[in-house]
């Protein structure tokens, strides 16, 4: 894992991590800024890490020929903000001040369409593996960074895509650690900016 600090946000990018920049997002409606954090995890082949497999789907450049399931989704026009991979590798698609195509129909607290005023970050895993340290310590400074830049995002206000989706989508699944991620910010808010 590259050892960087997450020192802040420019133009909606986080400094010093890889971008692969993806078509699927557009402009969140008029004065609609974060104010929540989705959840979620992804693996391409389903079970299988590493690979180029994730940069394709979220950029639409998937082979269908290259396995059975990239034939079911590569249609599919989706991408999160940002994808945190196992070894910790941070991946931004889309710069914060858009709506990545992420969460699908979705409502959090009664409000609908969660793509419009929220960051999608997806985990490198599945429902059926716990996430790795370096994926935790990643996602810890993330939210920090995110918190300190947009003002109405909070650490209470962080979902998982199962909580805005439900009976639809089932991520980030049994094994994320929400107990541990909720403590981290208990006592340690970050200081408003």
């Amino acid at each position: 894992m590259k050892n960087i600090v997450l020192s802040g946000i420019e133009n909606g990018w986080l400094a010093g991590v890889r971008r692969c920049p993806s078509p699927n997002c557009d402009d969140r409606p008029a004065s609609c800024e974060p104010s929540l954090i989705v959840i979620h995890n992804i693996s391409l082949p389903p079970g299988e890490f590493g690979g180029e497999a994730i940069d394709q789907l979220f950029t639409n450049c998937l082979d269908p020929q290259e396995d059975e399931f990239f034939a079911e989704i590569n249609h599919l026009r989706v991408a999160s903000h940002i994808l945190i991979r196992r070894c910790g590798e941070i991946v931004q698609y889309v710069p914060f001040q858009q709506r990545a195509f992420h969460a699908g129909v979705s409502q959090f607290q009664r409000r609908k369409r969660c793509n419009d005023f929220s960051i999608g970050i997806e985990l490198e895993g599945s429902d059926y593996v716990a996430f790795t340290e370096q994926q935790y310590l990643r996602l810890i400074d993330l939210i920090k960074v995110l918190c300190l830049h947009y003002p109405k995002l909070t650490p209470d206000l962080i979902t998982g895509h199962s909580n805005i989706a439900p009976g639809r989508k089932t991520d980030p699944g049994p094994f994320f650690a929400w107990e541990r991620l909720m403590a981290v910010f208990q006592n340690n808010l970050p200081a408003p900016a």
